[in-house]
């Protein structure tokens, strides 16, 4: 991939990502108004099923997709790049149908035994319905990326954000008008949609896209060796990912428990992790539309550096990355360190949340980092360091919830994110410093 058509891509993706969360800021605080802290706090309960529904049935085969069409377009087989997102595409979307299912029909069991939370019921079975549709539109945008067209991915992101808004506060006000209790069901079902019109656009889209190039699903050629690719690759990529959820669920649903171990009652443990998780983190994941833009055009340009055997260029690429996530991470460092506290209380009216934000300031360098280094290794076929890196953190983090959460409450979490953070970016840079194969 030349210089210029990366930075273009960049700009697209960071440009529709910037958009996509300043409207996700503006629509976190309506939230926070509309239903609450502790409102918050319950629908966060869900992200851990919603990522580990994802990671079982699409985070492998997304990667896979876009790393192995990435080499197919580089060597010119562009059918057999196709051929393996067709297929791919299917799988995932037989394996995200199958647990969405199970989850449907066993909803209760999920909130009692394992959110410890019988609110999310009704929530997980409206949410199991967008599970599908969000593996039909992930794994386009994968396919999208290994093209190097970055337009229809990012269009895609604005629609599903700005349909999610406009369903959930349509809900609001129906809500309002019935004078019905609001509650986080407004933002499930702001999802749903989301979901729903995004698989709509990507489908169309593909099917455009298959008929400029007069190219067939249906006519496939070595379908069996091209399932065993995407296996091979998309396994350990998916055992690395719903290990990680795993753990990351079992931090999530931890917190709220220790918070009552610290001594709070439920209504305030909720209410501390929906202001942290709802407020606090999305303000300082703001400025990683910019990293996260980057490491999605990282990946298959990695890849396709690596099938060209351009060993220096990939040497170089890192290291121009790597420095430039830094530079943004310690200027957001300085922005959140002194600026924190009033932005909690400007946007959330929360004084808490404005202390969460300074405490956070400090992890910004090591996170942005961390998202383009694990992209590098991913395109370099290296899934398992960072399986390892990552099983490392997660623990640290877990540590801290379990161990000092109870002594000194929510700080205790933010000290062991930093920690954790920190610990991950020397594992990671030491891989690619090290590294025998870049």
């Amino acid at each position: 991939m030349s210089k210029n058509l990366f930075f273009k891509g960049t700009l697209i993706l960071t440009s529709a990502g910037m958009l996509t969360k300043l409207i996700g800021f503006f629509y976190r605080i309506f939230l926070s108004h509309a239903i609450g802290a502790q409102g918050l706090g319950i629908y966060q309960l869900l992200m851990p099923v919603q990522t580990l529904v994802m990671a079982i049935s699409t985070t492998g085969i997304q990667t896979a997709i876009s790393r192995l069409a990435a080499g197919d377009f580089a060597l010119g087989k562009s059918d057999h790049a196709r051929d393996k997102f067709t297929i791919g595409t299917i799988y995932a979307f037989l394996i995200s149908s199958g647990i969405s299912i199970i989850l449907y029909r066993n909803a209760d069991f999920f909130a009692v035994q394992i959110l410890k939370e019988s609110r999310t019921a009704s929530l997980i079975r409206l949410l199991s319905f967008s599970f599908p549709l969000g593996t039909l539109h992930t794994c386009i945008n994968s396919f999208s990326f290994a093209r190097k067209k970055t337009v229809i991915p990012s269009a895609i992101q604005l629609i599903e954000q700005i349909v999610r808004v406009g369903v959930s506060y349509l809900l609001y006000l129906i809500f309002l008008s019935e004078g019905r209790e609001i509650t986080p069901v407004i933002a499930v079902g702001g999802t749903l949609a989301g979901e729903f019109a995004a698989a709509l656009t990507s489908l169309l889209c593909i099917g455009w896209h298959f008929q400029a190039n007069h190219y067939s699903p249906l006519k496939q050629k070595n379908t069996g060796q091209n399932l065993r690719e995407i296996f091979h690759m998309s396994v350990p990529l998916t055992l690395n990912r719903v290990l990680l959820t795993l753990l990351g669920s079992i931090e999530v649903v931890l917190i709220p428990q220790q918070l009552r171990a610290f001594g709070l009652d439920s209504s305030e443990a909720l209410s501390i992790y929906g202001i942290f998780t709802g407020m606090a983190m999305p303000l300082i994941l703001f400025p990683s539309a910019v990293t996260n833009s980057a490491s999605v055009m990282l990946m298959p340009s990695i890849a396709e550096l690596q099938a060209l055997g351009y060993k220096k260029r990939i040497r170089y690429v890192t290291s121009k990355a790597s420095f430039g996530c830094l530079l943004l991470g310690i200027a957001c460092w300085t922005l959140f360190f002194f600026f924190g506290k009033p932005l909690g209380i400007l946007l959330f009216k929360s004084p808490t949340a404005g202390n969460y934000i300074q405490t956070l300031a400090f992890i910004c360098p090591f996170l942005y980092l961390n998202t383009t280094l694990s992209s590098i290794l991913n395109g370099l076929g290296k899934p398992g360091i960072c399986l390892t890196h990552n099983v490392i953190g997660l623990c640290t983090r877990i540590s801290f919830v379990l161990l000092v959460i109870p002594k000194i409450g929510i700080r205790g979490y933010l000290y062991g994110i930093l920690i954790s953070e920190s610990i991950l970016s020397a594992l990671h840079l030491r891989a690619l410093l090290f590294s025998h194969n870049p």
